[in-house]
């Protein structure tokens, strides 16, 4: 199963065998359950999780108690509270497995033991941070700048598969519309386009 981990690293930086070796003896690998969860609200996240099979997300409640998906995880995704993981603080996060999923578990001190021996996974891992700062700073500019259809379909661009997977309030808590709101546009996207000229 480290397969799918050795192919996305090698993917994204030159890498020895020995050193691939050095990083997986750190890890370990879990299997979780559909709704079993890794990351409670309060806790101190102290660990960096990469994706193997399954889908997982990333979400929050607000002071009225209700649920907001931050972002979903699946194959060959990270799954994160960086800024828990940074600082050291509670989180205000929780994580779970939303099918039965394997992830690869490295905890802090082993990560941060692999960035200061390995120079090439330093220079994947802030690789990897610019391209989660980009890719937030993304998706803050389509939720206050798009409409409802064109979120769904940077979504399905995404996530092509989350949608077989996750209950629809979830999916309209990510795209910050109602359930009402993205049964409608998914009706809309469902009807066969009408080929005479308008």
């Amino acid at each position: 199963m480290t397969e799918v981990f050795e192919k996305y690293l090698r993917s994204s930086v030159a890498i020895s065998d020995e050193d691939i070796e050095t990083i997986l003896a750190l890890g370990t690998i879990k299997k979780l359950r559909k709704s079993q969860s890794i990351l409670h609200d309060g806790e101190v996240w102290r660990k960096m999780c990469f994706i193997l099979s399954g889908c997982c997300r990333l979400y929050r409640y607000d002071k009225n108690g209700d649920e907001h998906t931050v972002r979903f995880g699946v194959e060959n995704w990270w799954m994160t509270d960086q800024e828990s993981f940074n600082n050291e603080t509670p989180s205000l996060y929780n994580v779970e497995a939303l099918t039965a999923s394997s992830v690869i578990v490295w905890q802090k001190s082993d990560w941060l033991k692999l960035l200061e021996t390995i120079p090439a996974f330093k220079q994947f891992y802030d690789a990897l941070t610019a391209r989660a700062y980009e890719t937030s700073l993304q998706r803050i500019y389509l939720l206050i700048s798009s409409s409802p259809e064109e979120r769904y379909l940077e979504f399905q661009k995404i996530y092509p598969k989350v949608f077989n997977k996750v209950p629809l309030h979830m999916v309209a808590s990510y795209l910050g519309i109602s359930r009402k709101t993205l049964s409608r546009v998914r009706n809309e996207f469902a009807r066969p386009h009408n080929s005479s000229s308008e």
